[in-house]
Formats: C-alpha cells, sequence, structure tokens
C-alpha cells in the first residue's frame, strides 16, 4: 500500500496571499498572538535571514529600509482555506487524516493501478486553482517516509511539487540526503544522543542493526521510526489520531492581576478546547488549569499552579468545561500577584460514544439537550463566524463599563490582523465598479 501527505507550503503566509495577489514576490511574516513574535515566513522573508521566534518589535532594528508586509495571526482565515484543501483531498483518495492545520496523511488503497506521480501533480495543480494555495505532496510505502518525500518535493523545483520514494534506490538516496534531527519520530533529546554517536543522517540510523537499537533506545516509537526507515509499514492508521490532551493557552498583551479578566480568558480557552474536541468526535475526562507570573520579571513576586478537575461524565461540552475550568481557577487563584499566561488543558481524550455516565451526574436527556445546544451553537459560528454566539463569561467587558462587551478574538492585540472574507459577512471583498469608469 502507498500513502501520502501533503503539506501546505508555508501555511499561514500563503493563506495571506490568497486575497493579497500583490505581495506576491514579497517578504512576509505572520506573528503569534498579541502580535509577539515571527511564527512563520515566506521564503523571501526566510531568504533575508530572518528567524522564527523573533520578536516582532526587533525586526526593524534588524532589517532596516526593508519593506516586509506584516501579519497578525488570523487562524479563522487559516482553518477555512485549508478545510478547502481538505475538502478537495476527500475527493480524490479513499481515506485521508488530517494530522494538522496544514497536513493531511492520504490512504491510496486500491490507486496502485495509477501514474501515482503524475496524480500528484495534478492534485497540486487543482488545489493550486481552486483554492490559490501551493502545496508540497510526499508518496511513499509508509508515512514516516511520506514525511522525507513531501520535504525534497518543496526543497527541489525538479519534483514539480510531488516527490514519490517507491524503490529501495529512492529511498536510501533520500535517507542519505536527510538529517538525523528531521525525521518524524526523532524528538530534539533523541536526535542529539544520536549525533553525539555518530549518526548524522537517516541513512546512518537506517544502517545500524535493529539489536542496536533496541539496546540504545528502550523506546517504541524510535523502533518503529528505524523499521520504517528500512522500508517497513508499522505507525498503525489509529496511532495518528491519538491524542492524549488538547491545550489552549496564550500569553496576555502586559499582565494581569484581577480574577474576573483571568476568569474571561480562561473561559474562552476552555471554549476552545471544546471546540476541539468535538470537532474530532471525542471527549475528555479530565480538566487542568495553569496560571503563572512573569519569570522574566524578577522585582516582581512569583507564583506558579496547575490544578486538575476529574469529570464526572467524559465531556466535550463548552458549558461543562468552562464551568470546571472556572472553578479549577478560583481554587488557583491567589492576590497579590502580576500573572502573565494561563492556560486550560483537556485531558484523558476518547471517543464520543458510547459514554459511561455516572449516577449522580446529569442523566442521558440532560446530555442529549447539552450536545443538541453545542451543535446548534457550532454551526450558527460556522455559518457567520466564530463567537457569533458564546458564553457569557467568554465576553470581554469595556474598560469604562460601557458600550457592548467584546468577544476574544477582538480582545487580544493584533494591530496587523487581516480580514476574514470566507468567514465573515461583514469582511467580505466589495470592488468598487466606479472606481474604474472614473479612471477612464
Amino acid at each position: 500500500m502507498m500513502y501520502g501527505i501533503l503539506d501546505c507550503d508555508n501555511c499561514y503566509c500563503s493563506c495571506e496571499k490568497v486575497f493579497r495577489p500583490d505581495l506576491e514576490g514579497q517578504p512576509i511574516v505572520v506573528l503569534s498572538n498579541n502580535d509577539g513574535c515571527v511564527v512563520a515566513r515566506s521564503n523571501e522573508a526566510k531568504a533575508m535571514g530572518i528567524k522564527a521566534g523573533t520578536p516582532y518589535f526587533q525586526l526593524a532594528e534588524q532589517f532596516p529600509n526593508q519593506k516586509i508586509a506584516v501579519f497578525s495571526s488570523n487562524y479563522e482565515l487559516y482553518g477555512e482555506l485549508t478545510g478547502r484543501i481538505v475538502s478537495l483531498i476527500s475527493q480524490e483518495v479513499p481515506a485521508y487524516f488530517r494530522y494538522s492545520i496544514d497536513e493531511c496523511f492520504i490512504y491510496l488503497d486500491g490507486m496502485e493501478h495509477l501514474d501515482l506521480k503524475k496524480w500528484g501533480e495534478n492534485l497540486h495543480k487543482k488545489i493550486k486553482q481552486y483554492v490559490g494555495m501551493p502545496v508540497s505532496i510526499g508518496l511513499a510505502p509508509n508515512k514516516t517516509l511520506t514525511k522525507m518525500a513531501s520535504h525534497f518535493a518543496k526543497k527541489y523545483q525538479g519534483y514539480r511539487h510531488c516527490c514519490m520514494i517507491d524503490s529501495d534506490e529512492k529511498r536510501i538516496k533520500a535517507l542519505k540526503l536527510y538529517p538525523i534531527g528531521d525525521v518524524w519520530g526523532i524528538g530534539r533529546r533523541y536526535a542529539a544522543k544520536l549525533e553525539s554517536l555518530g549518526v548524522k543522517t537517516a541513512y546512518d540510523f537506517a544502517a545500524h542493526h535493529g539489536d542496536w537499537v533496541k539496546l540504545t533506545f528502550n523506546n517504541i516509537v524510535i523502533q518503529r521510526t528505524w523499521r520504517e526507515l528500512n522500508g517497513e509499514d508499522c505507525v498503525p492508521n489509529e496511532e495518528l489520531a491519538k491524542k492524549k490532551s488538547i491545550c489552549t493557552s496564550r500569553s496576555f498583551n502586559g499582565m494581569i492581576s484581577d480574577f474576573d479578566s483571568l476568569k474571561t480568558h480562561v473561559s474562552n480557552y476552555a471554549a476552545r478546547c471544546a471546540e476541539k474536541l468535538r470537532q474530532q468526535g471525542t471527549v475528555a475526562s479530565s480538566v487542568g488549569v495553569f496560571l503563572n507570573t512573569n519569570a522574566f520579571r524578577e522585582d516582581l513576586a512569583q507564583y506558579w499552579n496547575f490544578q486538575e478537575k476529574r469529570l464526572l461524565t467524559p465531556s466535550s461540552s463548552t458549558i461543562t468545561i468552562t464551568q470546571a475550568a472556572s472553578d479549577i481557577l478560583k481554587s488557583i487563584y491567589r492576590q497579590g500577584y502580576q500573572y502573565k499566561k494561563a492556560g486550560v488543558i483537556v485531558m484523558n481524550i476518547g471517543p464520543d460514544s458510547p459514554i459511561q455516565q455516572d449516577l449522580f451526574d446529569i442523566n442521558a436527556e440532560q446530555f442529549q439537550k447539552m450536545k443538541r445546544l453545542d451543535e446548534v451553537v457550532d454551526r450558527i459560528n460556522r455559518m457567520h463566524g466564530s463567537e457569533t454566539i458564546v458564553l457569557g463569561s467568554q465576553q470581554y467587558t469595556q474598560k469604562d463599563g460601557k458600550g457592548k462587551a467584546d468577544v476574544f478574538a477582538n480582545a487580544i492585540k493584533h494591530d496587523y490582523k487581516s480580514p476574514s472574507p470566507t468567514t465573515r459577512w461583514g469582511e467580505i471583498m466589495k470592488l468598487n465598479a466606479n472606481a474604474k469608469k472614473k479612471k477612464e
């Protein structure tokens, strides 16, 4: 069986260019939440030497007199455009698994009779035409090698956006060119250990005997990676879908000391965790909240805490998870501290059916009502823009206490945020028909 992986090239920057063709060839960077640091770079920005993680305020200092297009993170736009790509993929393959916002594994069972290299090139053309996004496609007999193939498809234009590893000759050639630290399944710590043992490339690792791998690394993931580099298919499909936890966290724009402001942030983080659970058809049995001060401010009192709460009935309900997170925050909050970051983690994740309900918790009727409520809210938010409907605890009151309460997407700093014409009615692009007439 052959597998594939489709990777969106410079995903966030490419999404911004879809509605801004004037940015073609121009260096582009996308900033983290609260416009903190660079999290995405176009090829032009990379060529300039802009590093991931560079604080925004340093860009002007490091690259004076350089014209750089800067954007705040717009995950609403990125999610919608990559979702359209996944929709196109679903029409082309018998099965697929969305691995991340910009990556999707594809299963090509029953398609072996096709010229898969040509098929991949055509899929790239289709996505580019329909969505406006460039993608790189890797094809191989296992998932580890597909990741490697997509790297070469992205790096070398000669592959025409699709690289296929379908023979031992091609596999060995690819392994010799691939740094061990870039291999899927090899983390930073294991990469450092391997390099200290003289293993510099994927080929160096694959060439070792299996017994050496077992003795050196008592780790099933590392052993599977070695086997896949040697051509075996041994990473189970269900392994990809396993997420032991989901975390949503943010560093604040400034610091926060009052409980009500912290509660609003934590409620929004909890709501997002609940949405992610529902999107992948899962529920969580535990909710955790962490809270910490600014470790870089040695002149201020320091505090850090984390606490979790077990749910009597596993849930993906926004109300249930938000309430649990609020209860935990109330327990760990301490007055007199300046807090810089908070986060919510949902843990012990499992499928959303069947669910074992607790005798002393909500009954089946209540459970179904909350499930239907979340389904309606999710549908409305998809149609009219995220946060069209939110809980009262998610709303940010204005500083003067007057005027309409704000939502999370607008409350965080995003001075360079682009419109979301694919999800928000008020931000749909408008053409000025009279502009051309005036010029004429």
